[in-house]
């Protein structure tokens, strides 16, 4: 199986980015175009993507400002089963230490590869947004 793994400094406390991260308000700010869901363990959470894309995942893990997982149970072929998820830990006074992953791919095809390029671009649109109040538009985060 293939996974993809990012590891990264946020300027701000774990309170933040587990929002940022967990919460279906928070995801809508730097990933989905919008995200509804009940974020508590067991929840399940609607990712839509666009008119024709709208995918469910299961909340699989909810630690408040420590960790949290997702398992894809309604997306496309290449994502079904795979846990997208992160690990927070305090790094000195006001920064977090972030390690995220998106785990359980078949296998580093295309889809894979494409991923693991889209993921770290809407990372940095994450901390960004956790840092600086940046906003981008949902049609022009891969061009940020």
């Amino acid at each position: 199986m293939a996974d993809i793994i990012q590891e990264f400094t946020v300027r701000t406390g774990p309170p933040r980015v587990f929002h940022a991260m967990a919460t279906p308000q928070g995801l809508t700010h730097w990933w989905t175009l919008s995200s509804t869901g009940k974020p508590q363990q067991g929840g399940e959470y609607q990712l839509t993507f666009g008119a024709d894309c709208a995918w469910r995942a299961r909340v699989t893990r909810y630690e408040p400002d420590a960790g949290f997982e997702l398992e894809m149970i309604e997306a496309h072929p290449d994502w079904m089963h795979t846990r997208i998820g992160c690990e927070l830990k305090p790094e000195g006074k006001e920064s977090t230490r972030v390690l995220f992953y998106h785990t359980g791919w078949a296998s580093e095809g295309q889809h894979w590869r494409m991923s693991c390029y889209c993921w770290a671009m809407y990372l940095r649109i994450m901390r960004r947004h956790l840092e600086y109040g940046d906003s981008v538009p949902y049609d022009r985060r891969l061009d940020a």
